[in-house]
């Protein structure tokens, strides 16, 4: 339930076509529910637009359910809405007539702040096949949702829901009927009017129903809010927003901005020889020593009345008079320290790096053309600091980011026509990067005795998962725990254990359900949940089931729980448990995620200064700064997803990772398939290069995001030329060349169906949604290295798709909003293509909001 100092919840049940206000709930006393129910169970059954508000105060980053109505017997959502105050959502969900719950989430309402709100959740079209939801906070429209599918209101049996609000204080439920019209609407006195006739039952009530009466005033809902042509029967006032500069909140004479950012406006710079926020400001005490880096220790004291300030430190910015203030961006350096041709980079700790552009290589200082863009150039640099991709590219039209040259002949793997230098070419070489003229091979796959982990037993796949140089058909303890294969539950993964909590035989370290009986380890979903366990209930969409999720009503892909006591960070007050809250009094916590009770600080908390997550990778290098559990890409742990598991046309693909995870081959002309890593993300920037090393084939390359299960993903995918696809059943799938960017949410799963719809170029119901095609319409070209980058911040549902042709940006996707996954795992995608490289891949967690979803949000209120 909601915390909070207060939260009041009142309900109107308007008929726009007669300006009638038909119901009014006002949430306090159980006694009265039943009666209220009935009421607004009938009423939603002729009316069009239904009003929720509430008045509430919520600590910093808390939320809860403001109001709901429930099935008293299996707790069954009739409706909800419910604030997500950590990433700045409000939740609604509500029955659909299939029976199932469907979450609709409007974005950006800033609702937990520790101050007073008013909301208002308003839903049209009650009586329409489809609804709208528009959120006004504060009487600004923040976000909407049309074309929703229909709520299918209460059920007739009323005394079997139960209504929930945001305080168990307040469980009174009363509904009054105003039959009558609201005549000459547009005046106060009239809506005073038709208050007075209300019946109250107590003075309390009289104050609560004066609380509605007064939210509904101040969005202008009467008076000029309503327009005084009732044809258009809307309310324009919802729309008009109020200044949060008038009357001016900041220090005299220091001006003020309107904000997207509570408390909704910015103070400017206080006055020469003053200092503070802009709100407050206050005289500089010149011998005074400002800690955290507002303004330096003087350091000397020339005459009376006057001083000598020194300098900001490092990372810092600013003067004596304004104070020093963090360094928060490469244009505030005073100076350029990076090659021409490579861009700054602002480290977590404000470190400063460079890297090169796209199309570039070398170390920053110093970069050079890098034709297929793979992090290096196509001739040395004469970088001081020695750095490793200052040297030349040994492959300089093919990506290989690990410079793999097995006969040391300065001819890179990927583009030496005998890799192993054995004089046998590698088109006929039975063992390409191993020397073996003999080419002997004693078993009947096409690995030769030289390089073959299983020489005498036929193992295609070569698989090792021990790393102990013999293959795992042949290896008598493939895992490499000391448990023999027949004695072990385990076989793949180490447990020397052997811990079986459900006694299914498989032990917990590999059981899919280990807390369920379940010997057979089915997973249709490829979700890495068992199928006997799984329930596919998942109310925040983050891919994580409710039952396995430790934020439930809040989306965390990555589960990270950084102390460890079962609650993810997400959703945590104290993510290091050392007594010293994230945000609240006594915190904020100086570090967040390290224990450090005493908060000793000299400028940044002393214990996580260079290192914020403490896993001992410093934060310039750190891939995930602010997770101890992801220090750099790396896909060499993946899973392996077959997308059309019965077809028999084609061979499932063969997956080659290569330069410790950062680059994947995949050699066959196969069905379509993924290879997944392990690691879930929320924010997440994702980038790499993508080449088809053939002049062969012209069919589907590209990578994934945002994986939840072989049902649910979203893919970027990009077909060479036109094709309809071979198999016409279940029905004709036609591509288009040209870049796709789709999310797969299918209700069959792997198999004809989803196989097809991923072939076709644009929307398949239930199986996939195209969200953006390339306008260019101009397929991938052979033998061509092209550089991707991909933003995506599930936590508001932005995505935005970047494509590079050499130096040069030939495809952007602007910004899309879909929020149909909440985060997920990143992998690779093929289709019927052999020979594809993705090389130089590179991810990192992020969760800050791009400043262009800003600008899409203000342009998007502005068209409303």
């Amino acid at each position: 339930m909601i915390q909070s100092s207060y939260c009041t919840c009142v309900i109107c049940v308007f008929d726009v076509s007669s300006l009638s206000v038909i119901n009014v709930l006002e949430l306090h006393d159980a006694r009265q529910t039943a009666a209220a129910i009935e009421n607004l169970s009938g009423a939603l059954q002729s009316v069009r637009d239904l009003y929720i508000t509430s008045t509430f105060m919520l600590p910093p980053k808390l939320g809860g359910v403001l109001f709901g109505l429930y099935d008293k017997e299996d707790n069954k959502k009739y409706l909800e809405v419910a604030a997500v105050g950590k990433i700045n959502k409000l939740l609604v969900r509500y029955l659909l007539s299939d029976g199932k719950v469907n979450a609709v989430n409007l974005q950006n309402p800033v609702l937990a702040e520790g101050r007073t709100q008013s909301l208002i959740l308003r839903m049209s079209g009650l009586r329409s096949s489809q609804i709208n939801l528009e959120l006004y906070v504060n009487c600004r429209l923040v976000d909407s949702a049309q074309g929703l599918p229909s709520f299918v209101g209460l059920p007739s049996k009323t005394e079997s829901v139960d209504v929930r609000t945001g305080q168990k204080s307040y469980a009174r439920i009363q509904v009054i009927h105003l039959g009558q019209q609201l005549m000459n609407i547009t005046s106060v006195f009239n809506w005073e009017h038709a208050f007075s006739k209300i019946k109250f039952f107590s003075t309390f009530q009289t104050k609560e129903m004066s609380l509605i009466r007064n939210t509904i005033l101040e969005c202008q809902v009467c008076g000029k809010g309503w327009r005084k042509s009732l044809n258009r029967q809307e309310m324009a006032g919802f729309h008009e927003p109020q200044s949060r500069c008038h009357p001016n909140p900041c220090y005299n004479g220091v001006s003020c901005m309107e904000s997207m950012m509570f408390p909704g406006y910015q103070c400017g710079p206080c006055p020469d020889g003053m200092t503070g926020n802009g709100t407050h400001c206050q005289d500089i005490d010149e011998t005074t020593y400002y800690r955290n880096n507002l303004i330096v220790m003087c350091l000397d004291t020339l005459l009376p009345g006057s001083f000598k300030c020194g300098q900001c430190k490092a990372g810092f910015v600013g003067h004596q008079t304004a104070g020093c203030c963090v360094r928060r961006t490469c244009e505030t350096l005073g100076y350029k320290p990076c090659d021409v041709n490579a861009h700054c980079v602002m480290g977590h700790n404000s470190d400063i790096s460079c890297v090169c552009n796209i199309g570039w290589a070398g170390s920053g200082n110093i970069c050079g053309p890098d034709s297929d863009i793979d992090g290096y150039p196509d001739g040395p640099l004469p970088c001081i600091d020695n750095d490793k991709h200052c040297k030349a590219d040994n492959c300089a039209n093919t990506p290989n980011s690990g410079q793999e040259d097995t006969d040391g002949d300065g001819i890179g793997d990927q583009c030496d026509e005998d890799a192993d230098g054995d004089g046998i070419k590698n088109v006929e070489d039975n063992c390409r990067l191993v020397p073996n003229k003999d080419q002997q091979n004693s078993d009947t796959d096409s690995y030769g005795d030289a390089c073959d982990n299983c020489p005498n037993v036929p193992n295609g796949d070569q698989l090792d998962a021990d790393g102990n140089g013999k293959g795992d058909i042949c290896d008598n303890d493939i895992d490499g725990d000391g448990i023999p294969n027949v004695l072990d539950n385990c076989p793949n993964i180490p447990n020397p254990m052997q811990t079986d909590r459900d006694g299914d035989g498989v032990g917990d370290a590999c059981d899919s359900c280990p807390e369920v009986n379940d010997p057979l380890q089915s997973d249709m979903d490829n979700d890495l949940v068992g199928d006997v366990c799984d329930t596919n209930k998942d109310m925040d969409g983050d891919g994580y089931q409710d039952t396995r999720d430790n934020c439930p009503e809040v989306p965390n892909s990555s589960q990270l729980d950084s102390d460890n006591d079962g609650i993810g960070d997400e959703c945590d007050n104290d993510d290091d448990n050392d007594g010293i809250p994230d945000i609240l009094p006594p915190g904020p916590d100086n570090c967040r995620l390290v224990l450090n009770p005493s908060q000793k600080d000299t400028d940044v908390g002393d214990m996580c200064e260079t290192d914020f997550d403490n896993d001992k990778v410093t934060d310039l290098l750190d891939a995930c700064p602010e997770s101890a559990e992801v220090t750099m890409t790396d896909f060499r742990a993946f899973q392996t997803v077959i997308l059309d598991p019965e077809g028999d046309v084609q061979i499932d693909p063969n997956w080659v990772v290569l330069n410790k995870g950062t680059e994947i081959v995949q050699t066959m002309n196969s069905d379509p398939g993924l290879a997944v890593g392990y690691t879930a993300f929320n924010g997440v920037d994702f980038e790499g290069t993508i080449h088809v090393n053939t002049d062969t084939d012209d069919d589907y390359v590209g990578f994934i995001f945002g994986y939840q299960d072989s049902s649910s993903f979203y893919v970027v995918m990009w077909k060479q030329t036109e094709q309809t696809y071979w198999q016409n059943l279940p029905f004709k799938a036609s591509a288009q060349p040209g870049l796709q960017l789709k999310a797969v949410k299918s209700r069959t799963g792997p198999g004809e169906y989803l196989r097809n719809a991923l072939w076709h170029t644009g929307d398949t119901p239930g199986e996939v949604t195209l969200l953006w095609k390339d306008p260019r319409n101009v397929g991938w070209k052979d033998r061509t290295s092209y550089r991707w980058h991909l933003t995506h911040r599930p936590q508001v549902g932005y995505i935005r798709l970047r494509l590079y042709e050499g130096k040069a940006l030939v495809a952007d996707s602007g910004v899309l909003i879909d929020t149909t996954m909440r985060g997920g795992r990143l992998g690779v995608f093929c289709f019927s293509q052999e020979n594809v490289i993705w090389s130089n891949l590179g991810y990192r967690c992020d969760d800050s909001i791009p400043d262009d979803f800003i600008l899409y949000q203000k342009q998007m209120n502005v068209r409303t």
